[in-house]
């Protein structure tokens, strides 16, 4: 069966019967099989998907099929789907089984897309290479020796690697757009409170957001269409109308004008030649009429500490939950109460979650609050009021997504705050809660790929979808 690059396609070769459901789901099985090295997937839902296809099958028959029907995409795994294990990655959650949907999967169930099965993750959604996994690491399909990218990396190795049309992640801090760029994919994060987050596993609740990753700007879209919009289960969602994204995105993008960041160019362990291709880009848009200057963010060196400070706090009270007492991992060496806490919890989180959960109950602790968690919000404002006053003048920031393209498994893992910086340029979207894309418009002189990141302003994802269809057809 031929490779499909986008869900248009599939849904021609489906209309005229070239292809049927149940052969898609078919054919991406056994690619599964045969790259189960990437360790992309922890599991396959091959009996439901096939039973699903041959469903949306005879929908198609009758002309009755849901707007997604022939997408095949897997979902992360702290994504709730009903009876299906569902996990974060995490020994803490072994043997767990979901007993409801999340809102992102009844919408994409209902919508005729197709589960093929849930995608490895760093522990808890916590990390940049996919090296924190209880399950392993995921391997960089472009180069096994590399790290996917994390920690939606399960995501976008199974993406890039054709093993699905699309995958779901959850982007925290950039983590659907940071492997993204690594595995030379599309990755999309949208406004904080445009997609429910009933039913995802939480590190970070303020910032926590999924989003779609693909092979094309269109399928975004399409998927943000279904995804998106009001949900009783949530109640931090926005009340801001959802747009036909598929629709509205080919919208004029002539009068655009863009912002780029100085300080990011500027940033000593940018790699020279992702330097150089954004350069290239700015000088594209300019030739082709847009207006692109630079601007200045000189808090670029407070974005990490910051982001550490306030998601590490919140995962200190969302881990709390997981206490080897009502669910998941329980410790054979506990004797009463208290040690079937203690060692249920050290066993059961691996070293990065205890980390986090450590730095997070400091900086929450009596005589450190106001020195850190209290000041960590005020700097956020400062972040979110500067992030502001730019797109009062601009409707776009452009800025690369890594400093650098997938680093080599152990590269970064000796020093935390190494590996803490590789996202530097990504945090900005989460503190500030605005949406953003990673492109893949690079590709270095070491063979890998690497991204291109757009920031735009809240709750307007149609006019970043727009743009940066018109950018990846045109520069």
């Amino acid at each position: 069966m031929r490779n499909y690059n986008s869900l248009s396609e599939i849904q021609t070769d489906l209309t005229v019967g070239k292809v049927s459901c149940k052969e898609l789901v078919q054919s991406y099985l056994k690619r599964i099989d045969s790259r189960k090295n990437l360790n992309a997937f922890l599991e396959t839902f091959g009996d439901e998907a096939l039973k699903q296809a041959e469903e949306i099958d005879a929908k198609i028959k009758s002309g009755k099929e849901g707007k997604l029907a022939g997408l095949v995409i897997a979902i992360k795994d702290n994504i709730a789907y009903k009876g299906q294990k569902v996990s974060a990655s995490s020994k803490i959650l072994e043997g767990y089984t979901s007993i409801y949907n999340s809102t992102v999967v009844e919408r994409l169930l209902k919508a005729d897309a197709i589960i093929i099965g849930r995608t490895n993750c760093d522990e808890f959604a916590m990390g940049s290479s996919n090296e924190n996994s209880a399950f392993g690491n995921v391997l960089n399909p472009n180069d096994n020796s590399r790290v996917s990218g994390g920690s939606s990396g399960g995501s976008a190795s199974a993406v890039a690697a054709d093993l699905c049309l699309a995958a779901l992640g959850t982007d925290t801090g950039g983590s659907i757009r940071q492997p993204a760029s690594l595995c030379g994919v599309v990755g999309f994060k949208p406004t904080y409170g445009r997609v429910s987050r009933y039913g995802i596993i939480a590190y970070a609740s303020s910032f926590d957001q999924i989003g779609p990753l693909t092979k094309n700007v269109e399928d975004a879209a399409r998927i943000l269409e279904v995804i998106a919009g009001a949900d009783e289960y949530d109640s931090t969602l926005s009340s801001e109308k959802t747009g036909s994204y598929s629709k509205e995105i080919s919208v004029d993008v002539s009068k655009t004008k863009v912002a780029y960041l100085r300080d990011c160019l500027e940033k000593e362990g940018l790699d020279p030649e992702i330097k150089k291709r954004l350069l290239e880009i700015i000088e594209d848009l300019k030739k082709k009429g847009f207006v692109v200057e630079p601007v200045d963010f000189p808090f670029l060196d407070f974005l990490v500490p910051t982001y550490y400070v306030l998601t590490t706090a919140e995962a200190s009270s969302n881990l709390a939950r997981y206490d080897g007492i009502r669910y998941g991992y329980r410790s054979k060496n506990a004797t009463d109460l208290e040690s079937t806490y203690k060692k249920s919890r050290a066993e059961g989180f691996g070293k990065e979650v205890k980390r986090r959960i450590m730095l997070g109950t400091f900086v929450l602790s009596a005589g450190y609050y106001d020195a850190y968690y209290s000041k960590g919000q005020k700097v956020r404002r400062l972040l979110q009021n500067k992030t502001k006053e730019i797109q009062n003048k601009y409707d776009f920031i452009l800025l690369p997504t890594t400093p650098g393209t997938a680093f080599k498994f152990g590269e970064n893992t000796a020093d935390p705050i190494k590996m803490y910086l590789e996202d530097i340029f990504t945090v900005q979207a989460n503190l500030t809660g605005m949406p953003a894309i990673s492109l893949p418009m690079g590709k270095h002189s070491n063979g890998l790929p690497f991204g291109i990141q757009l920031i735009g302003k809240k709750f307007d994802e149609s006019s970043l979808l727009s743009f940066s269809k018109y950018m990846m057809k045109n520069l």
